[in-house]
């Protein structure tokens, strides 16, 4: 049995961390959008037992350490399925360590194919249900399009889209360690915070401009000394007349939101000559 699907990456309009949590994990609350840049899956199921990934990377580990083989190991776990051994081949085109979730994005993808594979008709709260097990972006990335995440990502709440509009993503040549931006941040001193009241209030009110000027993400007042290419493709966005620009998850990729496709085609052109790691995409409403 084999099925195909794509992986969508998402960006963090906001990112605020709330609290820390008993469980050492955090209280998050984001507004995320899913975009058209996607990894793409193909899942084949052969009677056996196991689970082997193929993300074309020699980094990228090809065993349960992957994200979208614990999807498949969770989806047997919970189904009580067995008799099956899982191959997951994963063209990547989404930026690793980037901040747009590849790897949650892969991991959701997964379960959505092995529903759909097996029949089970679980719908999106029981697909979320399993995927918080395996990542706190997991549940987003099932359904995808605008929602507000909560809690340490269990807590979805659907909001209207975006409105249309191009969007530019960048990423720097390093990569930032997640838990060490966490072990940086001290939520109790953090001093600026976005505006996610104001931010879905625009979205209600299909205010593109209102939702970037609210754009923000504590994460970049965590990030260590001497990442100015965050500042510097954040104003190379600006200069090309992005609505707004900000650093997605815990970076180090920054994106910038245009309502024009000539202004955003620019923006593209005068970064890549710089990254490698440069893309022009759009927003979309949904993962599937």
């Amino acid at each position: 049995m084999t099925e195909t699907g794509k992986a969508h990456a998402k960006i963090n309009l906001s990112l605020d961390i709330v609290s820390k949590r008993d469980d050492g994990y955090h209280n998050l609350k984001s507004v995320m959008q899913t975009v058209n840049l996607f990894d793409e899956i193909m899942l084949e199921c052969v009677p056996g037992e196991g689970v082997c990934v193929d993300a074309g990377r020699p980094y990228l580990p090809s065993d349960q350490r992957n994200i979208a083989a614990k999807a498949a190991l969770a989806f047997f776990d919970h189904t009580g399925i067995k008799g099956y051994y899982s191959h997951i081949k994963i063209k990547k085109n989404i930026p690793v360590c980037a901040g747009l979730g590849g790897g949650s994005a892969d991991g959701a993808c997964v379960l959505r194919l092995l529903d759909k594979m097996f029949k089970t008709e679980f719908g999106y709260k029981t697909l979320e249900t399993i995927g918080i097990s395996i990542g706190s972006d997991v549940p987003f990335n099932i359904e995808g399009g605008t929602k507000l995440v909560e809690g340490r990502g269990e807590r979805l709440t659907a909001l209207p889209p975006v409105p249309f509009c191009y969007i530019v993503i960048c990423k720097p040549s390093f990569s930032c360690s997640t838990p060490e931006l966490f072990g940086r941040i001290k939520c109790e001193k953090i001093h600026a915070r976005p505006d996610t009241d104001g931010l879905v209030k625009a979205l209600y009110d299909n205010n593109l401009g209102g939702v970037a000027r609210r754009m923000y993400n504590v994460f970049e007042d965590a990030l260590p000394r001497g990442r100015q290419d965050i500042s510097d493709i954040k104003n190379a966005l600006l200069d090309n007349n992005a609505q707004g620009a900000v650093m997605t998850g815990s970076g180090p990729s920054v994106f910038g939101l245009f309502e024009n496709k000539e202004d955003a085609s620019n923006a593209y052109k005068q970064l890549k000559e710089n990254y490698s790691e440069c893309f022009l995409t759009e927003t979309i409403n949904n993962q599937v």
